[in-house]
């Protein structure tokens, strides 16, 4: 008898035919059919999620995770159609072949019966092509459709902020539209796109999304023509690149909405972040070059990363250059760079140093391992039971008692921490911890080499700007 795992998904435009209930009605019966046993904990489903990517789809994951596990958890995977596996044939090809080759666990469609015959691979794969035409397909025509409804000024994409979605159209949000209004009126007096994130922010007032604003969302918002009744589309899809959609492609249309802001206002907004565009060159925005401290330094106001600021020659929290903190960390690299050696010095001569230690084994893989000791505590009941019952010989019993302990006592290692000697820790970190300063004093190390020594054992540094102190978080 085997041990089966089910997969099921559904996405958004298919029939109540393949919904979650249907399709493990009919798994379950073809499992009790072919004598193979499908645990629950071993069912596992993606709802309204594309079959297109493998790794877009969470349930999928945690089966593949799962079916690594030693011992092997499940002889099976049972799906209603080859299509709910995959609709890619790259990912299909990969993860079957993964888990038929390294880990002895097949893929059976419960409707697409396929024999042992050499044949059934040329019709496997054929089957899976179908399934990719389908999907491509499909997405062109919904692709399609979309852009012949927008052409006509239909409504294809999530209202915008100051707007909520009508039974046609958008319809205004009176809870947000007036901050809209205070957005452009603020900007067209000279206030910064940055300034008027913190003054939302400080009032409580978050983004569509939930999110707190920056800078980029207030300019987002300033460079939308929705809010003069237009609406605006890429017929060829969302261009990563072109974050304000202004690129080329960009279809404008008359909207059936209500505008929000006049026109005048909206194109005085429009002129004033051209202005601002032409203050920066092209590549005035790349990033600096690198330096010791890279991704290390933390705000004490708000915990965001402080990145080069002034030409490399200094440092600043993010989220404050951004306009989501309203308290500036801004500091010299070289005052920081003194800062941390001298703490450094001073926190070697320390008795004992606050030090976490982090754990090497994933939190993913041990909760499965959990999981799969609960089912073999289970099956070792159930082994105990068919010999109560009188189903198993004594022989029987003894052998799949067995059996069961022994993946027991596997899990129950893999599940186990190591117990761990802190002054052992201590004294092995300070002389890594010495070896490190020396090595950081020397000129012949380039700065992203000193940075990759001080990441090895360094979790962060918080910088408080009020005191110009700093804290540092070590690890092993």
């Amino acid at each position: 008898m085997k041990i089966g795992a089910a997969y099921v998904r559904v996405s958004t435009e298919e029939q109540i035919e393949f919904s979650p209930d249907s399709q493990i009605k009919k798994i379950k019966e073809y499992a009790k059919q072919n004598d193979i046993i499908l645990p629950e904990e071993f069912i596992f489903i993606d709802e309204g999620i594309s079959g297109k990517y493998a790794k877009k789809r969470p349930e999928f994951m945690k089966m593949i995770g799962t079916a690594k596990m030693r011992p092997k958890p499940f002889d099976v995977i049972l799906v209603w159609k080859f299509s709910r596996f995959a609709r890619n044939r790259q990912d299909s090809i990969v993860y079957k072949s993964m888990l038929r080759k390294d880990y002895n666990v097949d893929v059976v469609s419960i409707t697409e019966q396929l024999s042992n015959d050499p044949t059934s691979i040329l019709i496997e794969a054929l089957l899976e092509a179908m399934d990719e035409y389908y999907s491509i397909n499909l997405a062109q025509e919904v692709k399609r459709g979309m852009n012949e409804k927008f052409s006509r000024g239909g409504v294809v994409n999530a209202p915008p902020f100051g707007y909520i979605m009508g039974k046609n159209c958008f319809e205004i949000d009176e809870k947000n539209a007036s901050i809209v209004k205070m957005i452009f009126n603020d900007f067209i007096n000279g206030i910064s796109t940055r300034q008027i994130a913190i003054k939302l922010n400080s009032m409580g007032i978050r983004s569509k999304r939930g999110n707190a604003f920056e800078n980029r969302t207030v300019e987002y918002i300033l460079s939308n023509p929705v809010y003069i009744g237009k609406l605006r589309r890429n017929p060829n899809g969302i261009d990563k690149h072109d974050r304000f959609h202004r690129g080329e492609d960009v279809v404008v249309v008359d909207g059936t909405h209500s505008p929000l802001i006049d026109v005048e206002t909206f194109e005085n907004a429009q002129q004033m972040l051209l202005n601002l565009k032409k203050h920066y060159t092209k590549n005035s925005r790349n990033t600096y070059t690198d330096f010791m401290l890279r991704g290390l330094v933390r705000c004490s106001n708000c915990g965001s990363t402080l990145t080069q600021a002034v030409k490399g020659k200094s440092l600043q929290c993010h989220k404050y250059a951004r306009g989501q903190c309203d308290k500036s960390h801004g500091i010299s690299l070289s005052k920081i760079n003194d800062a941390v050696f001298k703490k450094l010095q001073l926190d070697l001569d320390e008795e004992e140093l606050d030090i976490s230690i982090k754990e090497v084994k994933d939190d993913c893989e041990k909760d499965i391992s959990k999981t799969l000791l609960d089912k073999e505590y289970k099956k070792l009941e159930r082994v105990k039971l068919a010999y109560e019952n009188g189903i198993d010989s004594i022989e029987e019993y003894k052998i799949n008692k067995l059996k069961v302990q022994e993946r027991i006592d596997n899990l129950e290692k893999q599940i186990s921490k190591p117990t761990i000697d802190r002054s052992i820790v201590q004294k092995t970190f300070k002389k890594r911890l010495k070896d490190a300063i020396n090595k950081l004093k020397s000129n012949k190390l380039s700065e992203n080499e000193k940075n990759e020594i001080l990441r090895s054992f360094i979790a962060k540094i918080i910088f408080r700007r009020d005191d110009c102190t700093i804290q540092i978080f070590y690890y092993v």
